[in-house]
């Protein structure tokens, strides 16, 4: 059957006739077929009698469009050309859960890429192939990352594809890239009268760009480097360790800055703290054993632990920990930034 076809009706008409059964249950005693409202709505007035009915983006997408014209004049740009953003958009989810996954309310990062109609497909390729260099970018391993092509397209896609991860409670989508067509465009022409035309000066041509949108799930990508790299390790015997091993790039807090005796070293620790606070985030930990406090660095992702000690005071000298291989070296503090920056690249 193609229920895509029918009307509601005649769905429910078919499904009491042929006795379909739930295919859990085996049940066939089916309430019949509602419309769900997918989209937020709210009222947007001065007074209570006098208001409109106005709703939350559903996605980030349609604001770039109506946005087109608008960038290509200011910014005099020439196809092809993109529009990135990030921003917030709200689903009315039948059945919010599953953590990231089923929420109201969720961060969408994405590409609209502008382009002539017969450069699209090679586009939408090159955008397929970059989500997946973006995501070993992050950390994330290429055997839990996959494309998944969609085998029935929405009305107005050409082609259509997600990158899938590979979590613990299966394949996932992380983001999702598709050809638009013309379709967004060409409506907006139709309903606001407003022509979107690309005018080519070279060519000479006038026509409406096909639209190559590529998005990912901010949300679902951080879950991702969370599964990815959240490890509990085992030192030895009655020894364990809970690290983060995200790439010193995306953690948060680069270094660690620990005196190794309050006291004693906590006046020149907080002296190198404000160096390196200029240059990058950095944090300053005294409260407790120089162990307990690698160990909460190591929790949280920070991947350099500088440790001030008498060696310190003595020869200008500190010490390097390596948040993932836990080994130690010393360098002094007049090179102590070139060496964090230069790590911090790779």
């Amino acid at each position: 059957m193609n229920a895509d076809s029918m009307s509601q009706e005649e769905m429910m008409i078919y499904i009491r006739e042929h006795k379909v059964p739930c295919p859990k249950c085996g049940k066939s005693d089916f309430t019949d077929i509602r419309q769900f409202n997918l989209m937020f709505a709210t009222q947007r007035g001065v007074t209570q009698d006098n208001s409109n009915t106005i709703y939350l983006r559903p996605e980030n997408a349609q604001g770039e469009y109506v946005n087109y014209l608008n960038v290509l004049r200011t910014m005099r740009a020439k196809l092809p050309f993109s529009i990135g953003q990030i921003g917030k958009a709200f689903r009315n989810e039948i059945t919010p859960g599953n953590f990231t996954f089923r929420t109201i309310e969720f961060e969408q990062m994405e590409f609209q890429t502008f382009c002539k109609h017969g450069t699209d497909s090679e586009t939408y390729e090159f955008y397929k192939n970059y989500g997946i260099r973006f995501f070993e970018y992050l950390g994330l391993s290429q055997e839990n990352l996959r494309f998944h092509n969609h085998e029935k397209l929405a009305y107005y896609a050409k082609e259509a594809c997600d990158i899938e991860y590979l979590f613990p409670f299966g394949w996932s989508e992380i983001n999702g890239t598709h050809n638009r067509t013309d379709f967004d465009l060409t409506r907006h022409q139709q309903y606001s009268g407003k022509p979107m035309n690309y005018y080519d000066e070279i060519t000479g041509e006038k026509y409406i760009p096909y639209i190559i949108e590529s998005t990912y799930g901010l949300d679902r990508i951080f879950l991702a480097l969370l599964f990815e790299n959240l490890h509990e390790e085992e030192l030895a015997e009655n020894d364990t360790r809970i690290v983060l091993n995200i790439a010193p790039k995306l953690a948060p807090i680069k270094a660690n800055i620990l005196p190794l005796i309050k006291k004693k070293h906590s006046n020149q620790a907080t002296e190198i703290y404000h160096i390196l606070q200029k240059m990058m985030m950095v944090s300053y930990d005294e409260s407790g054993s120089i162990g307990k406090r690698y160990r909460r660095g190591d929790a949280i992702g920070i991947p350099f632990a500088i440790t001030i000690d008498d060696n310190t005071i003595e020869n200008n000298l500190v010490t390097i920990r390596h948040r993932d291989t836990m080994e130690q070296e010393t360098i002094s503090i007049e090179n102590l930034p070139v060496y964090l920056f230069a790590q911090l690249e790779k």
